[in-house]
C-alpha cells in the first residue's frame, strides 16, 4: 500500500456548514469498517502511540502535532543551551507488559535502569520517602513522634464518622498528626483546594492499603519477604526505567519510526476545526504558525486534544449544552523553572517533595541524577523547580525572570543549593497539565461523551482527550485500543481502560490483577455530600 497516496490535503478557505443527523446511542462502540487513512489530532504518548501500531501493521495515518519541533506532550523532554528537562519527572514503569515491550521495542538500549532516591522536605529537614519510621521519628524528635503515635492510636479508636473528605480519610489511618506533618500542605499545593474539600474516594484510590501501621511493617518485615509474595508498591520501587536523553527521546523514536514505515507526523500544524456532517468527521483542519489552513481529510479520526478544546473547534459547532458542558471542565496548569547551578553534585536525590508552607514550590527534579546524559556540561546541575498553579493566576503571570528569581531564593531557603551558584535558568509552562475532577465534571464529561459518540468514524484518547488524570502507560493504552478498533481487532472501549478504582502506583507481582486501573484524582466534595 502507498500510505503517502492515501491522504489528501487540500488549501482550505472556507468551513462546512452540513448540519448534524439524528444522534446515535450513547458511547456505542467503534465500528467504522476496517482501513482507510487515520489522522490524529496531537503528537503525545497516545497520539503516536496510536500512529506506531497502525504504522507497524501497515496502514496509513498522519499526526498533526501544534509544537514545532517537539513531541511527547507533557511527556516531552525541553532542551536549553543543551540541557534536556522534563516537564514533571517521569518514570517508566507500568502494570501492563504490553506497554513495557512498547517501550523496550521503541528505544532498545536507549532505555536505562536508573536508581531511585526522593525525600520529603519539611520543617527545615529531609525525611525519606516513602517514610521510613526510624528515620521519621529521629527527625521529628520524641515529643513529636509520641504525638503522632497518641493521635494515630486515638484515631483508631474513634474514627472520624462519616468519612466524606481527603482529610477525613488520611487522618483515620495516620492521625491528625501525621496528616498535618506530611499530607496536608502538599495535597493543597498540587491541587490548588482545601484537604477538607477533596472527596476521600481519592485518598482511598490514591493510597489504598497503607496505614501508619503497614507503613511501618512494611520497612521492619521487608527483609524477610519472598520473591513472589505479596504485591510491590510502586512508590516504594528502589529503580525504574529511564531514557537515556529523557523521555522526549521515547516519543521522537516513535515519530521517528512512524515516519520511516512512510507515515507522517507534521509539525506546527496545531488542529484548528474539525468538520463533521453529524454522523461523520470529515476532516481535521490544521493551522501553522503563519496561519496557512491545511484540510486533511481520512476514513478514521483520533483526538487526543483537551475535551474544552475539542468541543469548540467542531465544525458545526457542538449543541450549547456541549459547549457549556466542555466549558465548565477545569485543569491544573504547571510550570517549571530550570536552573543551572555551577556544581558537579547538588543533593543526592532523583526529585524531593516540598511540603513546607513557607515556600511555593511544590516539587525538585535534580535531573542529572535521572540521567548524566540530561547534562552536557559535567561541571554542572540542572534542576526543575515545579510549581503547581491555574493559568492566568500570579505565579502564571510572572515574567520568566521573576519566576527564576523566585526559584533561587526558595531553592536556598529550604538549603538545597546557594542561590549565587545559580548561573543560569528558563521557565516552561505548561496549561492543561492536569485534569480536575470537580463535583461537576463527570456529568459534563458526559454529556460530551454521549454526543461525541454520534460520530461513527472518530475516536479519543489519552489524558486531556478523555480528561482522565493517567500517567502515560494508561494513556498509550486507550490509543492501543483506538488503533485496533481500526485495524478490526475490536471492537473495544477505550473508556474502560481507566474504570478500575484501583490504586494506580501498585503492580501485583504474580499478575493477576486486572490493568485497568488508572490514576486516581481528587474530586471535590459538593454540597449535597
Amino acid at each position: 500500500m502507498d500510505v503517502k497516496a492515501a491522504y489528501r490535503t487540500d488549501s482550505l478557505n472556507s468551513s462546512s456548514t452540513t448540519p448534524y443527523s439524528a444522534a446515535r446511542p450513547p458511547h456505542s462502540i467503534y465500528t467504522q469498517s476496517v482501513g482507510g487513512a487515520t489522522v490524529i489530532a496531537g503528537g503525545g504518548p497516545a497520539g503516536l502511540t496510536a500512529a506506531y501500531e497502525l504504522t507497524k501493521s501497515g496502514f496509513p495515518c498522519v499526526v498533526l502535532e501544534s509544537e514545532a519541533s517537539l513531541v511527547g506532550g507533557i511527556s516531552r523532554t525541553d532542551t536549553y543551551k543543551g540541557y534536556r528537562f522534563d516537564i514533571g519527572g517521569h518514570r517508566f514503569f507500568s502494570k501492563n507488559d504490553e506497554v513495557n515491550r512498547l517501550w523496550n521495542e521503541i528505544l532498545g538500549d536507549q532505555f536505562l535502569k536508573r536508581p531511585r532516591l526522593s525525600r520529603i522536605y519539611y520543617n527545615r529537614k529531609f525525611f525519606d520517602y516513602p517514610l521510613k519510621p526510624v528515620d521519621a521519628f529521629l527527625k521529628l524528635g520524641p515529643v513529636c513522634s509520641a504525638t503522632i503515635l497518641l493521635s494515630y492510636f486515638k484515631a483508631r479508636i474513634k474514627p472520624i464518622k462519616p468519612e466524606r473528605s481527603f482529610e477525613d480519610w488520611v487522618v483515620n489511618r495516620f492521625g491528625r498528626k501525621l496528616f498535618q506533618t506530611f499530607f496536608k500542605a502538599y495535597t493543597e499545593k498540587v491541587w490548588g483546594m482545601p484537604t477538607t474539600e477533596i472527596s476521600a474516594d481519592w485518598a482511598a484510590q490514591r493510597i489504598k492499603g497503607l496505614s501508619l501501621i503497614n507503613a511501618v511493617t512494611s520497612v521492619l518485615f521487608k527483609p524477610f519477604r519472598k520473591a513472589g509474595k505479596g504485591a510491590v508498591i510502586k512508590t516504594l520501587i528502589d529503580e525504574f526505567h529511564y531514557p537515556k536523553f529523557g523521555p522526549g527521546q521515547m516519543w521522537e523514536a516513535a515519530r521517528d519510526k512512524v515516519r520511516e514505515g512512510g507515515n507522517r507526523v507534521d509539525h506546527d500544524s496545531r488542529v484548528a476545526r474539525v468538520e463533521h456532517d453529524g454522523n461523520r468527521v470529515t476532516a481535521f483542519v490544521s493551522r501553522d504558525s503563519n496561519g496557512n489552513e491545511t484540510q486533511h481529510m481520512g476514513r478514521n479520526f483520533i483526538s487526543t486534544l483537551p475535551l474544552r478544546t475539542l468541543v469548540k473547534i467542531m465544525d458545526p459547532p457542538a449543541p450549547a449544552e456541549v459547549q457549556a458542558a466542555a466549558d465548565a471542565l477545569k485543569y491544573r496548569d504547571f510550570l517549571t523553572v530550570v536552573l543551572i547551578a555551577d556544581q558537579v553534585e547538588t543533593f543526592p536525590d532523583t526529585w524531593i517533595y516540598v511540603h513546607d508552607p513557607e515556600v511555593k514550590l511544590g516539587r525538585v527534579q535534580n535531573f542529572k541524577n535521572w540521567s548524566p546524559y540530561m547534562v552536557p556540561d559535567a561541571s554542572k546541575s540542572s534542576l526543575g523547580l515545579e510549581y503547581f498553579c491555574f493559568e492566568g493566576d500570579g505565579l502564571w503571570r510572572m515574567s520568566d525572570q521573576e519566576l527564576i528569581e523566585l526559584g533561587k531564593k526558595e531553592i536556598g531557603q529550604i538549603g538545597l543549593v546557594d542561590p549565587s551558584k545559580v548561573v543560569d535558568g528558563c521557565v516552561v509552562r505548561m496549561p492543561k497539565a492536569y485534569p480536575v475532577y470537580d463535583d461537576e465534571y463527570q456529568k459534563n464529561v458526559e454529556i460530551i461523551r454521549n454526543w461525541l459518540a454520534r460520530l461513527e468514524n472518530f475516536q479519543v484518547a489519552g489524558r486531556n482527550g478523555m480528561h482522565k488524570y493517567n500517567n502515560q502507560d494508561h494513556s498509550m493504552m486507550t490509543a492501543f485500543l483506538a488503533a485496533r478498533n481500526i485495524m478490526g481487532q475490536g471492537p473495544f472501549d477505550p473508556w474502560c481502560v481507566n474504570t478500575d478504582a484501583e490504586y494506580h502506583e501498585e503492580k501485583a507481582v504474580d499478575q493477576t490483577a486486572a490493568d485497568t486501573a488508572g490514576r486516581a484524582v481528587p474530586r471535590k466534595l459538593s454540597t449535597a455530600e
